[in-house]
Formats: C-alpha cells, sequence, structure tokens
C-alpha cells in the first residue's frame, strides 16, 4: 500500500480517536446509529430475497384474524383463492373471515360453492367486515358496496391489471390467467403436499377440496387451458392434478342449465344483427343477469363473428356484456367508449371480454344528458368494433 495511502488511514483514525475522547455520548449515537442502519439493510436485504409465498406467510402468521374479500359475484377463480388464503390463514395460526358483495348466482358458481360446501360471508357494506385486517384476492381494489373504496388491505393477491395495492403485499402478475395459479405456486413453493384420498389434511398439507377448487378455478379462467394462459397454469394443474377429487371436479363442471338461461341464449342467436364480423343482441328483460354474459359467450362461437356485443334489461338497468376474438377490437375498450357520453354509465374490461351497466331513464333522456335511442346506441356499437370511434 502505498505511504500516503498508509498516513491518510491513520490521520482518520486519529481523528476518530480524538473525536470519541472529546464527545464520547455523540460519538456512541454516530455508532448505535451506524449498527441500525445496517441491520435494516440486513432485514431489507432477508425481506427481498424472500419469495411472495413466505412473505404471505409470514403476514398471515402475524394476524390474529384476517378478513379474505373477493369481488362481486364471486366467481370459481375468486372463490377457489379464498379457499387456499383460509387454508394458508389457518396453519398460520390466523383465524379468517371469507366474504363476498353481491350475489353467487351463475349455475357454476352455485354449483362450485354447493359441491365443495363452502362457507362465504355476505357484506353490503363495509362495516360488515369484522377484521381490521383484509386480503383481497381476484382483484386489486375493494368495489361493489358502500364504503368499499375506505378498505386499506394489507394484501392484494391478483391477476388483473390495476392500482390497487396492499400496504404490506402485492403480487399481481397480469401475464397469468388465473389468480388460482398463484396460489396453487405459493403452496409449491412452500413445500405443501397434496393429502391422500380422502383423509383429513395435516400440516403442510392440501386436501382435495383445496386442490379441486383451485384446478377448477383455473380451468374456469382459461376456458379450459385453452384461452389466456401463460406456462405457469398448466405448470399449476399438473402440481395439483393428484390431489384432485374427480367426481367434485365433473360436478361443478356440468351443473344443470338454468331454462331462463338456455331461453336468453336462444333469443340472442335469434334476434341478432350482423354487420361485416360483428354481432349485436338485444334478448330485452332478463330475471338472471348472468344470462347475458353466456350468451355472449354462445353468440360469439357462430362462424364469421369476431366481435358481439349482447344487452338484456333488469328493472331500470340496462347491461351489457362484451366478447371478441378479434385482434383489431378491444371489447373493453369499446364498451367504454360507447358508454361514456351517458350519465351513469359505466363499462371497461379486457382486450377479449367486458361489460358495462347503463340506466335505461339516462338512455331515455332523463336527467343531465340528452338521452340516445337504441338504434343509434347500436350503430355506435357497430361503429366503435370497427373503429369508427
Amino acid at each position: 500500500m502505498p505511504i500516503w495511502q498508509v498516513g491518510g488511514l491513520q490521520r482518520v483514525v486519529d481523528s476518530v480517536t480524538v473525536f470519541a475522547r472529546e464527545s464520547p455520548l455523540v460519538a456512541a449515537l454516530v455508532v448505535v446509529g451506524i449498527l441500525v442502519f445496517l441491520v435494516g439493510v440486513r432485514l431489507a436485504i432477508d425481506r427481498l430475497r424472500r419469495s411472495p409465498a413466505e412473505r404471505f406467510q409470514r403476514l398471515l402468521a402475524s394476524t390474529d384474524e384476517v378478513a379474505v374479500l373477493m369481488h362481486p359475484n364471486p366467481d370459481p377463480d375468486a372463490m377457489s383463492s379464498a379457499l387456499a388464503v383460509d387454508r394458508l390463514a389457518t396453519q398460520a395460526g390466523s383465524s379468517p373471515t371469507l366474504y363476498y358483495p353481491g350475489q353467487i348466482r351463475h349455475q357454476e358458481n352455485r354449483a362450485f360453492q354447493t359441491v365443495l360446501d363452502l362457507d362465504f360471508d355476505r357484506i353490503e357494506k363495509a362495516g360488515q367486515l369484522q377484521e381490521s385486517e383484509v386480503v383481497l384476492v381476484d382483484h386489486n381494489e375493494a368495489r361493489g358496496f358502500p364504503g368499499a373504496e375506505s378498505i386499506d388491505p394489507i394484501a392484494v393477491i391478483d391477476h388483473h391489471p390495476g392500482g390497487g395495492e396492499g400496504s404490506e403485499l402485492s403480487d399481481v402478475r397480469t401475464g397469468y390467467g388465473a389468480c388460482a395459479t398463484i396460489f396453487a405456486e405459493y403452496f409449491e413453493t412452500l413445500d405443501w403436499e397434496l393429502a391422500d384420498g380422502d383423509a383429513t389434511a395435516d400440516d403442510n398439507q392440501i386436501d382435495q377440496q383445496v386442490a379441486t377448487g383451485l384446478l377448477y378455478g383455473i380451468q374456469s379462467d382459461t376456458k379450459q387451458l385453452t384461452k389466456g394462459c401463460s406456462s405457469a397454469e398448466f405448470s399449476a394443474a399438473e402440481y395439483l392434478y393428484d390431489g384432485i377429487d374427480e367426481d367434485l371436479l365433473d360436478r361443478i363442471a356440468n351443473p344443470q342449465v338454468d331454462a331462463e338461461v338456455l331461453d336468453v341464449k336462444a333469443r340472442a342467436i335469434t334476434d341478432r344483427q350482423i354487420k361485416n364480423a360483428f354481432a349485436i343482441s338485444d334478448v330485452g328483460a332478463v330475471s338472471n343477469v348472468d344470462a347475458i354474459p353466456q350468451a355472449a359467450d354462445e353468440l360469439l362461437r357462430l362462424e364469421g363473428v369476431t366481435a358481439v356485443v349482447v344487452m338484456g334489461r333488469k328493472e331500470d338497468t340496462l347491461h351489457l356484456s362484451g366478447r371478441s376474438r378479434d385482434d383489431r377490437v378491444h371489447m373493453g375498450n369499446v364498451l367504454q367508449t360507447v358508454v361514456d357520453d351517458i350519465p351513469m354509465g359505466s363499462a371497461g374490461g379486457h382486450a377479449r371480454m367486458g361489460g358495462g351497466q347503463l340506466s335505461i331513464d339516462h338512455m331515455n333522456g332523463i336527467g343531465p344528458g340528452s338521452g340516445v335511442a337504441m338504434t343509434d346506441f347500436k350503430g355506435h356499437l357497430f361503429d366503435a368494433m370497427a373503429g369508427d370511434i
């Protein structure tokens, strides 16, 4: 080492020594501060090295009780994700309660809840959440009930785009086809094993109810692993498969269909209007609004049709459901564009599917707007799908 460097180092040591002798208290505080900083850095590094699964497990272990909140009218992906949190929280020593706003109406969703014997609590306002710690699954911003905007979740686990975050953990994977895939990865990362047959799951084991639920959650959100998949869905399905109950899976996948659903599908096909490769159908009054998106799925199967919008009325609201398999038609943007100028209207969604709701009174011109005739509204939908507006 050069002499000048040795001398420089010695001068620094001498200066520190003099400072410590003259101001021992200040020097001690400086040393403590440095130690605290180094410990903080070490903890931060350790935290970053932990997987999301490990961080989530630790977070659940730090709570005495936790509310697991699904989105309104939850589907199998949301319900199976909530079921996974229930298993993880219970194992971590926390007491979970599973909540949802809205209703469980679609026959597939009802079958999922009934066959797996799931116990959920329905809420109508934020004050009904008894727990102070909240985890959101399959959505990243609470919605669908008064006071939803006041909820500050400790964790958000989702696969949809959006700006919502958890105060302690945010794991939002928009490239994934299902939220259930994320939870399957959590179990695998934590080295959980699949329980054998009907045996009660031991510590760090996934019972058949959870495994079957997660697999069906993945299948339902990806149309049987044919749409919107990533490689993660196939890996998760492979991991879960040996732990499922095939009979339960079959009963969920093949529920009886409500007669109105079949009737609405028939009206959508019979009364369709087609322009170029796009179809619009008004199915009129419905009592089960879940029949509308099912009719949209059916209408999209018609040969030569690449994008569809089905609309139906329930009470004072016009419900819209759109589907697209045309790369030129972003269905969420189409519906949002057409609805934007109508007061009290809301719409949006993904490229392949979207939905919306409109006040029929405001469409008729009651309120701040001038209204819009149904013929003109349908024309705007066709123009939006064609990219003309």
